[in-house]
């Protein structure tokens, strides 16, 4: 990354992960741009918030574009927005599937893309991606969900050899239950029952996740990219 002030951008930062990354990284004296669908009531010196759909292309590109006007670079993009839901596959609405799948791999992808092309006018940069253990552990209850994670998984391998040229690494983290809005909505029976399929049979914290992405962006991890980092070991 270049050695100005380090330009963050965070999806999903009206709570939960994204909103503790967006803290950690002011934290660390970096400038944060986060986003959600909905208002965010961080209010912070370095923080600029924009609503929007991530799913939405124009609404994504003209976030990108707002970026470059107004920090003329980005270092680290986090796609932590995401949707998920908990049903059995035969309760799952076609609906339900396709915001899904166009929240968690289209959005992922479009800002991705579009990430990509403003890092490589600015020396490089780091993207990192959010999957789940949903993956590798094959949730029942999350058939759709695990699709999707499963998709940014792949684009994290193919999208790492495609922007290796600009000097922008590619990389993705998997966490096990977290304390969040989501996993309080899991009955504890289920949760429970989840966390004993970990290797580390319980939940992981906020922290847990931050260290992760901090050694994935940091100068030194320069030659990691297209891997897929889970937390728990399941």
């Amino acid at each position: 990354m270049s050695e100005r002030k380090p330009i963050v951008l965070v999806t999903g930062t009206s709570r939960g992960i994204g909103r503790h990354l967006a803290e950690h990284y002011l934290s660390a004296g970096c400038r944060v741009i986060g986003c959600s669908r909905g208002e965010s009531d961080l209010a912070a010196e370095g923080y600029e918030h924009h609503r929007l759909d991530i799913a939405d292309e124009t609404a994504a590109c003209a976030l990108l574009r707002e970026v470059r006007r107004g920090h003329g670079g980005l270092d680290v993009l986090i796609n932590n927005a995401a949707l998920a839901s908990m049903s059995h596959s035969l309760m799952t609405a076609a609906s339900a599937a396709r915001d899904m799948l166009e929240v968690n791999v289209l959005g992922t992808f479009v800002l991705s893309r579009e990430a990509a092309k403003l890092m490589r006018t600015s020396g490089g940069g780091r993207i990192i991606n959010f999957t789940s253990v949903a993956v590798p552990l094959k949730l029942e209850g999350e058939a759709v969900y695990a699709a999707s994670k499963a998709a940014v998984e792949s684009l994290t391998q193919i999208l790492a050899r495609e922007f290796a040229p600009f000097e922008v690494t590619v990389n993705a983290v998997g966490p096990c239950p977290v304390d969040t809005a989501m996993t309080r909505g899991v009955p504890d029976a289920k949760l429970q029952a989840l966390l004993e399929r970990q290797a580390l049979p319980r939940p992981a914290t906020m922290q847990d996740v931050a260290n992760v992405i901090d050694f994935l962006i940091q100068p030194e991890s320069r030659m990691v990219t297209g891997q897929t980092i889970y937390l728990g070991g399941p």
